[in-house]
């Protein structure tokens, strides 16, 4: 499936990167709990389609490499002499989720999920190009740089594994629907910056 198909619809909001440079901290929090919840995902996908050969394969090194970004968002915490905060409600997923197929086949599943997870690194690999461009902290853009470089075949392969499950034509008509649901849910969204999403 070629990129321009995966492009979202909406870009983030320009005020987004001002409003999180205020409020590290909470940003760099957030951040910490999304690696997390990312290495979370790839696990309960491994569990739950354990006779995939592919999907196994490919995804339990993106569960180490997504641990250890979680460690590295700790570091950096305490660099700054900053402590983990508290998870929070994440409005952005929670609306997502809620597009996802009840019911129905097994193939439609597991395609919602591998798109779900698709979305979620795109928006996420968007949002790190913004802080590695818009922070006025010179380390912050670095650091946000190399998690922006680094996380950037994630939501391919969550597509390309989709594809190698289920019909391209399918792929392609959920995706863009899927697309559009994410860009409704960004346009109904209070700007924060204490999310990362």
């Amino acid at each position: 499936m070629e990129k321009s198909v995966l492009g979202l619809h909406l870009p983030t909001d320009p005020r987004w990167v001002d409003l999180a440079g205020i409020a590290l901290a909470d940003i760099l929090t957030d951040h910490a709990y999304c690696e997390q919840k990312a290495a979370t995902s790839c696990i309960s996908l491994i569990q739950r389609y354990s006779d995939k050969e592919r999907l196994v394969s490919e995804l339990a090194p993106i569960v180490t490499e997504e641990w250890g970004h979680f460690r590295l968002v700790l570091a950096e915490l305490e660099r700054r002499g900053l402590r983990l905060g508290r998870q929070r409600r994440d409005d952005y997923i929670h609306a997502l989720m809620a597009f996802e197929v009840k019911g129905g086949s097994g193939e439609g599943r597991l395609l919602d999920r591998l798109l779900l997870c698709a979305l979620i690194e795109a928006r996420s690999c968007e949002r790190f190009k913004r802080l590695s461009e818009g922070l006025e902290d010179a380390y912050l853009r670095t650091f946000y740089r190399r998690f922006m470089e680094s996380e950037a075949g994630h939501y391919t392969l969550f597509v390309d594994l989709a594809l190698t499950y289920v019909p391209e034509e399918k792929v392609r008509g959920r995706w863009k629907e899927w697309l559009a649901h994410e860009a409704d849910v960004m346009r109904t969204l209070e700007v924060r910056g204490d999310r990362i999403h």
